[in-house]
């Protein structure tokens, strides 16, 4: 009996398999940045999706947005005060992601960064008199040594007994949030407000609005100069990493722990080393978030998530300094958007798909994909 056009096609198809199997060499270059675009191109596509089925305009609403964060000098100045908190919170978990330390206590650190730099105010331990440039050193200095205490604690709880830093960074998150309150509502409250007194003009960072007389084009844009520390902190940050001995020690144990421990590294101080710096990055963030946008302590515009939104900053980056800054651009502008757009949840939604998505990429970072002909069985 003969078969029909229809049958000889079926079996044509079953003639070809998927296979997935493991890649034993890296990717080439240029391949983990087209999978993370890819990502974000199918992030988009599920959250227009989301979108239509809301009854919204995929395509307005991402026009809105993109018009809302770069649309002009004063928003894309805006967008560059939102980015500036997530660089430096993406900066640090950055440094302890690639080796293998997974820090979700950012947001904790950043917390109290801004706590550490705020306590040089209105402790005080600095007067209002005191010149601009050493009161905003000492105060990026306290929030850098109040983030670093925040991670040293994880971090050692890890090298030395092997505490969960998932669970340890996560909970400190919380004891963080608790602490700064207690001296907003109580010791610091300025009449009896959920605030800080606001701080003297010489604790507050530069912002180009400053020199809009010699530079009439800077009149009312807020970018401060948080912003340039972000930048030389991923310049940095990129040079241990890639170009020190410790950078290179970082990135042997978080690739292969045993090799490292053969080779001689001290994993355990490690461990406790770059746990420190990426608190002191994030405590750095805090810093650069009071003294260059609030200008006081207080709950709402500090723990807003900048920590939990790095994450995903560097992943997306994946975990490369330099990139981070871009990406830290496009997050910024999502955040920018979020006050426009309706229903007001989209654009921490669409933050959350790319996450998911950039996740599930990392498939194919580990794994071919082949189709193969296999013969039919006689």
């Amino acid at each position: 009996m003969a078969e029909t056009p229809m049958a000889v096609k079926r079996r044509r198809f079953l003639n070809y398999q998927i296979r997935i199997e493991p890649r034993l060499t890296e990717p080439p270059a240029w391949y983990p940045l087209v999978v993370s675009l890819g990502a974000i191109l199918m992030a988009l596509v599920l959250g227009g999706i989301l979108i239509t089925q809301a009854g919204g305009d995929a395509l307005r609403s991402y026009a809105h947005i993109a018009k809302a964060s770069f649309g002009n000098l004063g928003v894309l100045s805006d967008t560059l005060v939102k980015a500036t908190p997530i660089l430096l919170a993406a900066l640090a978990c950055s440094i302890a992601f690639r080796m293998k330390l997974w820090n979700i206590g950012a947001e904790g650190q950043f917390i109290m960064g801004a706590f550490g730099a705020s306590a040089i105010v209105l402790a005080p331990v600095l007067s209002a008199e005191t010149p601009r440039w050493f009161f905003l050193t000492v105060m990026g200095l306290a929030g850098l040594a109040a983030g670093a205490i925040w991670g040293f604690i994880p971090g050692f709880l890890k090298a030395k007994f092997n505490v969960n830093e998932i669970i340890s960074t996560l909970m400190m998150n919380y004891i963080a949030v608790a602490w700064m309150n207690f001296w907003i509502f109580g010791v610091w409250s300025e009449g009896g407000f959920q605030m800080s007194p606001k701080f003297p003009t010489s604790a507050w960072l530069p912002r180009l609005l400053e020199y809009s007389k010699s530079i009439p084009t800077f009149r009312g844009l807020t970018t401060h100069a948080g912003l340039l520390i972000g930048i030389v902190a991923a310049v940095i940050l990129w040079l241990i990493v890639y170009r020190s001995r410790w950078g290179y020690e970082i990135r042997l144990i978080g690739d292969n722990p045993q090799a490292a421990k053969y080779a001689g590294v001290n994993i355990t101080r490690n461990i406790v080393y770059v746990m420190m710096l990426s608190g002191a990055l994030a405590g750095l963030g805090g810093m650069s978030e009071v003294a260059g946008v609030v200008h006081r302590l207080q709950t709402a515009p500090i723990a807003t998530g900048y920590g939990f939104t790095g994450i995903i900053v560097a992943w997306l980056a994946k975990l490369n300094p330099i990139i981070i800054i871009l990406v830290s651009v496009l997050f910024g502008a999502l955040i920018l958007a979020g006050r426009e757009i309706q229903p007001s949840g989209v654009p921490k939604m669409i933050q959350g798909i790319i996450l998911v998505s950039l996740i599930a990429s990392d498939f194919l970072l580990r794994y071919r994909i082949h189709i193969v002909r296999v013969e039919a069985e006689s």
